[in-house]
């Protein structure tokens, strides 16, 4: 055989872009988990290096992170630490991506699992054809390769703004420490010229608070469940696919893959492609839960926070401000795992436990996640009064109508 021949078991020798292609994937199959890291960090900090955390600044942060676990333990029934004492990492952008790489592997496994599931070899190419043989090996790659940059992108992405562990309402493993992300928050209160100690506080709290409703066990298994069946019912939409890669010709050379770039970085396209009737309907009660999560947060950093920050009234108008006017990237990462954290999201929270305090004080908001049964439907989320008078708490007469 010529040397000028591809090998017998190169399919794909003959088509240099499509090997160049296949090589890589193999690289990513190798090492995902590294793979993930290394893009996940130079998304972080544009592939610039970044200093380390003040060993000053941490220990303040400590000390402020103590005075919110004991005002969010006074204002609720729910407890702060369950597994010891309460732990902490004052992060830089690089150490958050990699503790959040690690939280999240279960959610992103299932993700790739669920979206590469579906990438078979189609059904009418003959047995030993070349591109048959192709995809094949690239329906076996795919997994780990998906993995790795679903992973290394969605946390790059997140590590560039979020403050806290709880930037997303994801739970982290049992025992997780809370998270500051000491670099974002300084950045945002000097663009802002907010007092330093004052946001540091504000965010300290609402980790705090995140982190003990969101670890109450039945709170923690229920949106883990709702979050795991999400990504993993991604399905193919082949019409969709091919409307949004159809006319990409992989033999182009380099032009196809700035194509094929172009085409993955439109969110909207992606989502179209592989968003099932199963998530549909989950969405409802992932909503309501995720709403009733972030309402009682709020709640609590209301009751908390206004006698503690002498600036709380400014930072919180900003601070919430800043959730809800996000860039496409982050709207992409929290639409891709089934969250929905517009304006319209965090007002539909609010509202309710405002509407269950109003009704029943801060006794009944304090019920909400005290058993399972008391986990709100999507309609009683829409209407307090409901919820109230399923769990039979006193004083609601007339509100089981609302």
């Amino acid at each position: 055989m010529s040397d000028d021949l591809p090998p017998d078991d190169d399919p794909l020798g003959g088509i240099p872009f499509l090997g160049e292609l296949m090589k890589m994937l193999q690289g990513q199959a190798g090492g995902g988990a590294d793979a993930a890291r290394q893009l996940a960090r130079s998304i972080a900090n544009d592939g610039e290096s970044e200093p380390n955390i003040d060993p000053a600044d941490r220990i303040a942060i400590e000390e402020l992170v103590r005075v919110a676990e004991l005002q969010v333990q006074n204002a609720t029934d729910l407890p702060v630490a369950r597994h010891g004492t309460l732990k902490l990492t004052v992060a830089n952008r690089t150490q958050w991506a990699d503790q959040t790489i690690d939280d999240y592997r279960p959610l992103f496994e299932e993700l790739a699992a669920g979206m590469t599931a579906t990438m078979g070899t189609p059904d009418d190419l003959p047995a030993g054809d070349p591109m048959a043989e192709m995809m094949a090996s690239l329906s076996q790659m795919m997994g780990p390769m998906m993995l790795g940059m679903t992973t290394g992108s969605m946390v790059g992405n997140l590590a560039r703004t979020a403050l806290g562990g709880y930037s997303l309402p994801i739970p982290r493993p049992e025992g997780a420490p809370i998270l500051v992300l000491q670099r974002n928050l300084d950045h945002f209160g000097s663009e802002w010229s907010l007092d330093r100690d004052d946001l540091r506080l504000w965010v300290c709290l609402h980790e705090v608070a995140h982190h003990a409703v969101i670890n109450v066990p039945h709170v923690r298994e229920r949106l883990t469940h709702l979050l795991h069946r999400h990504a993993a019912s991604f399905e193919r939409d082949p019409e969709s696919l091919g409307a949004a890669f159809g006319d990409i010709d992989l033999g182009a050379g380099p032009e196809a893959l700035a194509e094929l770039q172009d085409a993955l970085g439109d969110p909207d396209a992606i989502l179209g492609a592989v968003r099932s009737s199963a998530q549909e309907a989950l969405q409802p009660e992932l909503t309501a839960i995720v709403a009733a999560i972030t309402g009682y947060v709020d709640h609590v950093m209301d009751r908390t926070g206004g006698a503690l920050i002498g600036s709380y009234s400014m930072l919180t108008e900003a601070l919430r401000r800043r959730r809800v006017e996000a860039d496409a990237s982050d709207r992409f990462v929290e639409r891709i795992l089934g969250l929905e954290l517009d304006r319209a999201h965090y007002e539909r929270g609010t509202e309710f436990v405002a509407g269950i305090a109003e009704r029943a004080g801060d006794d009944g908001v304090n019920r909400l996640f005290s058993d399972p049964d008391h986990l709100p439907t999507p309609n009683e989320v829409d209407a307090p009064g409901l919820w109230l008078a399923r769990i039979d708490l006193p004083g609601i007469e007339g509100d089981s109508q609302n």
